[in-house]
């Protein structure tokens, strides 16, 4: 009987084995292991991986592991994503590098040319700048959808054979509380800061160092009840469903915000060109709005260029391998932001004073004696107050920067990068 029908069986089977692999190729990419979708209890132990507790900045409360004898024991972040670890080139050679930005007509990204001329005149930087509502425009994308999501992927595509070996995706504003305190919010400085060999090392880096707001487990897309701070968060598993229909929804998506990254050229031709149609097809036809469309995108770039739900990595190894900030640990980098916290506190506080002062000024001044009268409703600010805040401000400022200065100069040995990002080195690695 078994004999009778062995030869609809193993046709079945070689049919089976057959689709399997076709539907394999069709995929976009490798089927990651990810958590499914509803499970919103947090990151799964894999993901946790990638959220370390290093250096809740401002947290008064956190507190680094013990450091022996100078050694650095920052626990190493290991990474899920399947792409290996990219090639650099041998030391003292040059990148290419460009900067894609994306504007409105009436914005004005004049900064870019003031600031990082001399890298443009030099070829060290190369621009593509995208006017997002003019089609006359050289640059400029199908259709003003998305925010920055439309352009970035215009781009690609536009340049897929030709892209640079660094390619920084950046908004056109020069200073933006998202960009990188230690770098004083300064796009142009973090161009010139960022290493090209982190990128290329690592395929995909966000430009901004800091977790909050975005790490460790931001959005959960199997959330059933409206988050008013992430509108977009019950929208991401129905657009997921369209966008990586062969990809199970992850539990978690986390990355710090807000869609500045650098990615290099090897990591975006992971993907075929057709694949980035097919994702800025899908932003041009949606029914969300602008806004809203842009948000989804901004925690599954991670997503497109990593393989992976969750890019949490360390704060400290950002800015010492990313930008050659190396204050020797996170214990010493965490200290230069609660100096930082502290500063900024001062800074309030003698603010208020100055203004109790001059509501005493000027009370005193419109009454008809030059005496404030004692019932007037006025908190008298303490005396000698300012004076020893602006003191203490004095003070912080100059401890900071010159951290600041020994940290940058610490930054120049590609061995205490390699120390600080948990990689390996040997001499003559170069960064």
């Amino acid at each position: 009987m078994l004999r009778r029908f062995l030869p609809f069986i193993l046709i079945g089977v070689f049919t089976t084995l057959f689709l399997f692999t076709i539907f394999q190729n069709v995929s976009w990419r490798g089927l990651p292991q990810a958590v499914g979708l509803g499970e919103s209890d947090g990151p799964s132990e894999e993901e946790k991986m990638h959220a370390l507790p290093d250096l809740r900045t401002g947290n008064p409360h956190y507190e680094q592991p013990a450091i022996g004898e100078g050694a650095f024991r920052e626990p190493k972040v290991a990474s899920n994503s399947p792409y290996p670890i990219g090639a650099t080139k041998p030391p003292g050679s040059n990148y290419t590098k460009r900067l894609i930005v994306p504007h409105l007509k009436t914005e004005d990204a004049s900064w870019i040319d003031n600031e990082l001329g001399d890298l443009l005149d030099t070829g060290e930087l190369t621009k593509a700048i995208y006017v997002a509502n003019d089609r006359s425009a050289p640059l400029h994308p199908p259709a003003n959808k998305g925010h920055e999501v439309v352009v970035y992927l215009s781009y690609i595509i536009d340049s897929y054979d030709a892209l640079a070996d660094v390619n920084l995706f950046m908004h056109f504003h020069r200073f933006a509380w998202h960009n990188n305190e230690l770098l004083d919010t300064d796009a142009a400085a973090m161009v010139r800061h960022l290493s090209p060999e982190r990128v290329v090392r690592d395929g995909y880096m966000n430009l901004r160092c800091h977790w909050d707001p975005g790490c460790p487990a931001w959005l959960h897309p199997g959330a059933l009840e409206r988050d008013p701070e992430k509108m977009e968060e019950v929208l991401v598993a129905e657009a997921w469903a369209e966008l990586f229909p062969l990809d199970p929804i992850p539990g978690v998506l986390a990355q710090a915000c807000c869609a500045q990254f650098a990615v290099s050229r090897e990591r975006i031709r992971e993907l075929p060109r057709q694949r980035y149609v097919v994702l800025r097809d899908w932003i041009l036809r949606t029914e969300l709005s602008d806004y809203v469309s842009g948000r989804v995108f901004e925690y599954l770039w991670q997503f497109i260029f990593t393989a992976a739900a969750v890019h949490c990595p360390s704060m400290s190894a950002c800015y010492c391998d990313g930008y050659g900030f190396c204050f020797g640990s996170p214990r010493e980098f965490d200290y230069w932001f609660e100096l930082r916290f502290r500063r900024e506190r001062y800074r309030a506080e003698l603010r208020v004073w100055r203004e109790k002062a001059g509501l005493i000024e000027a009370a005193r001044e419109g009454s008809k004696n030059g005496r404030v009268a004692e019932e007037a409703a006025l908190d008298v600010p303490m005396i000698g107050r300012n004076t020893w805040l602006e003191a203490r401000l004095g003070e912080l400022d100059e401890e900071m920067e010159r951290l600041k200065r020994e940290a940058f100069r610490k930054g120049r040995d590609p061995r205490q990068r390699a120390l600080e990002a948990g990689r390996a080195w040997s001499e003559g690695d170069g960064f």
